[in-house]
This record gives C-alpha cells, sequence and structure tokens, in this order.
C-alpha cells in the first residue's frame, strides 16, 4: 500500500471558467483520488451553495446580505474547523473565500480579511488554483454553458465577469497558499486537470504534511 493522497485543493474563479466541471474530473483522475474501481462518496463542497435561502439561486456563503454576516462568518469556522478534524482527506472546494472577499467588496465596499483562515488552510496543506481565461474566450464559454443552464440570464453581461476576474486575480495573487494560475481559454477541461496534477505533484501537495500542530483557536475574522 503506497502513500495515502489527501490533497486539498480550491477552485477559485469567475463564472464560465469550468470550474465545477474541472472538480468533478479531479475527483475521479487516478493520480489525485488514486485507482478507483466503483464509485463512492465525494469530497467536492463549495460556497457557492445557496444555503442561507429557501428559493433557488439566493443567498449562500459568497452573496450574503449584512444582516447574514455572523452566520456566514460562523459558518467559515465550521468548515475550517472540520477541515481540521478530518485533515486526512481529500478536499475539493469549488469556491470559497476568495470569492466571498470579491463578492462582498464589489456589493457592499466591505473587505473580508480571512488571513486566519488562509493560515489554517496553508498549514493543513491546501493549494489555490485560479482558473481563468481570456476576455474573447468568454462568449464561447457561455455558449456551452447556456446548453444545460437553468437561469440563462445570469450570463447575459459578460463584462461583469471580466471585471470579476481581475479582482480575483488580485486577491488571489495577496492570498498566501501555494497558487497555480490556470488559463482555461481553450476550454479543455482534461487538459487543465492534467496540469493540476503535475502542480501537486511537484509541490507535494497530493500528501498530508504531519507537521502542521492541530486545532488553533479562531480569532474574529472581520478587519
Amino acid at each position: 500500500m503506497g502513500q495515502k493522497l489527501c490533497p486539498k485543493i480550491i477552485l477559485e474563479g469567475t463564472r464560465l471558467t469550468f470550474k465545477t466541471e474541472i472538480a468533478f474530473q479531479l475527483n475521479e483522475n487516478p493520480r489525485i483520488v488514486g485507482p478507483r474501481k466503483y464509485r463512492y462518496h465525494s469530497p467536492i463542497i463549495s460556497a457557492e451553495w445557496c444555503a442561507f435561502t429557501n428559493f433557488p439561486w439566493g443567498r449562500g456563503l459568497i452573496n450574503f446580505e449584512p444582516h447574514e454576516e455572523q452566520r456566514a462568518m460562523e459558518t467559515y469556522r465550521t468548515w475550517a474547523q472540520l477541515f481540521e478534524l478530518l485533515r486526512y482527506y481529500s478536499w475539493i472546494v469549488d469556491r470559497f473565500h476568495i470569492s466571498t472577499i470579491a463578492c462582498q467588496y464589489q456589493t457592499y465596499s466591505k473587505k473580508y480579511d480571512f488571513r486566519w483562515l488562509e493560515e489554517k488552510l496553508a498549514g493543513l496543506g491546501f493549494h489555490l488554483v485560479f482558473c481563468n481565461r481570456t476576455p474573447e474566450s468568454f462568449a464561447a464559454a457561455r455558449d456551452e454553458r447556456l446548453k444545460v443552464s437553468g437561469k440563462p440570464s445570469q450570463y447575459d453581461n459578460l463584462q461583469q465577469f471580466i471585471e470579476e476576474q481581475e479582482l480575483l486575480r488580485q486577491l488571489v495573487n495577496e492570498s498566501i497558499l501555494p497558487k497555480l494560475e490556470l488559463d482555461i481559454s481553450d476550454n479543455n477541461i482534461g487538459n487543465a486537470v492534467e496540469k493540476i496534477a503535475d502542480w501537486l505533484e511537484s509541490t507535494g501537495g497530493l500528501y498530508a504534511d504531519d507537521s502542521f500542530p492541530g486545532l488553533i483557536s479562531q480569532p474574529s475574522v472581520e478587519t
């Protein structure tokens, strides 16, 4: 039996950068999760779940309203503790705290300080992948997404995605996590997954680091 694979990957990027498609393929790639003879529980989670409201395309951990701030921050503290308690597990996260920072800053001009969270994530071996594409490639990506989207109107304004991508790029550059900038302009998801696998292999990101000291106190997350 070889060394246990338990990579921890956060995929960030604006819409139409195929993060979810990449996440699903990562979760089935033998280089990431090992050889599988049958399908079992997926370790894919997302801050984009609209779990704060009882209607479709509602609010959640990214686009919460000011009165839901305490709930959102408690959710992040809960995720952080769960990651620490289940550190020998693989986690694939489809949008997380950087998307929250970007959305809250764009909507309410409030920039949250998640340094405490990043220190925990870094200690646990989380790696950050910034999925992005050239401005001119968004249109083709939208055409592909409209084939399956349940809410096509959310893709009407491509300029907002282009602008958000630049904000996300800045926030990713400020992150203390190991990071990979992944250009998905060619829409080749299989190739993107192999690039991520190559990078994780080269950085040791496929395995747990036992030097992490364990549970840490959780300070306030606001600036």
